[in-house]
């Protein structure tokens, strides 16, 4: 009979941590403004930095080239590309890494035929994902070295978005390992699913808000620019299609972002309150009402997060509260994807492995 053993559950926990800290760099290079310091994709020679000072002059007259530079970055030292291009390069390379964590690991224990087919197949979706988050980075970055001088903000959306399916379904997988179901309940599948699903929705609006910098343009709450509901969403003529794929020359699309961004979190929070009152009614376990407990607890800090990043972005935003929130974002989705497994579905054992 195969087992999940030790080894392959320390493997999974690994590649959860790892894709956690890429998402937290790869807040950390987008709020820095970082993304764009890099203008080549080069999987095997880019994984060595420059070195020596020729190397440097021809990296930062590279990025000279790029909208970014020209439009914003126009005078800046090579000491100060040297801070913008660590932060890329980190992102990078840890992407590496983890490609060798992920596939070496894979290839050997499926080998072994130490997993199951059922896992066996999950693990190769989770890696199949990766490569493709990999390959859309690229594309996000590209988007922002022809005219605009940062990434489209929709294709940095979609990464954010995929990054958080892999981390999302690797964590399913090692639910299913770990913690195998005998079988499917239907106990509060529909309220927590659709929490999940509202909470995919939040976060690629989230990206949206990060990649328009709209934070920027309104930074105040609860209301939006002096209103509640801004009057410029009440606008017919502003419901264009230009508005939409031209984002950035008018305010129409940052304000109806960052509108959808706080009426979402609202809901998120009723939502949330509801799901806990049902667990703590109805719960047959106090294992249950932990993870409701730190569920809710991670939701209300969420949405303290993004109140406090908006109140601080007062010219630019902050890149500790910005990164915490983001971080705080997978923190959430990690006790929701947790939570619904474990109230629908029943448990064999409590571990499958020796």
């Amino acid at each position: 009979m195969l087992v999940h053993n030790r080894w392959i559950l320390a493997w999974m926990v690994t590649g959860l941590v790892m894709v956690f800290m890429q998402i937290i760099i790869g807040g950390v290079t987008r709020l820095t403004g970082s993304g764009l310091s890099i203008t080549k994709w080069e999987i095997v020679t880019g994984s060595i930095p420059p070195i020596s000072r020729h190397a440097w002059k021809e990296a930062f007259d590279a990025y000279k080239g790029t909208p970014q530079y020209k439009k914003i970055n126009s005078g800046m030292s090579l000491n100060e590309f040297k801070f913008i291009y660590f932060w890329e390069y980190l992102h990078r390379f840890w992407a590496r890494l983890m490609g060798l964590v992920f596939i070496g690991p894979y290839m050997y224990f499926a080998k072994k035929n130490w997993i199951s087919g059922k896992i066996k197949g999950m693990l190769f979706r989770v890696v199949a994902l990766a490569a493709i988050v990999g390959l859309f980075g690229w594309i996000m970055v590209a988007s922002g070295l022809i005219d605009r001088p940062w990434v489209n903000a929709y294709k940095l959306s979609i990464h954010l978005c995929l990054a958080l399916m892999v981390y999302g379904y690797l964590l399913w997988t090692y639910l299913n390992a770990a913690f195998p179901a005998m079988k499917v309940l239907s106990r509060m599948r529909g309220s927590v699913g659709f929490f999940l699903t509202l909470l995919i929705v939040q976060v690629f609006l989230g990206g949206m808000m990060s990649g328009m910098r709209a934070a920027l343009i309104y930074h105040s709450w609860p209301d939006i620019g002096g209103e509640m509901v801004p009057r410029l969403l009440m606008d017919t003529s502003a419901w264009s299609v230009g508005n939409f794929v031209d984002y950035d020359k008018s305010l129409f699309l940052v304000t109806l972002v960052q509108f959808s961004h706080r009426v979402v979190a609202y809901v998120l929070i009723m939502s949330g309150l509801y799901i806990v009152f049902c667990i703590f009614r109805h719960a047959k376990n106090r294992q249950e009402r932990w993870i409701s407990r730190v569920f809710i607890m991670l939701l209300i800090i969420q949405v303290a997060l993004g109140i406090t990043v908006l109140l601080k972005s007062m010219g630019t935003i902050p890149v500790l509260y910005g990164v915490l929130h983001q971080g705080g974002a997978v923190l959430l989705l990690t006790a929701v994807i947790v939570l619904y497994y474990f109230i629908t579905h029943e448990r064999i054992v409590a571990l499958s492995i020796k």
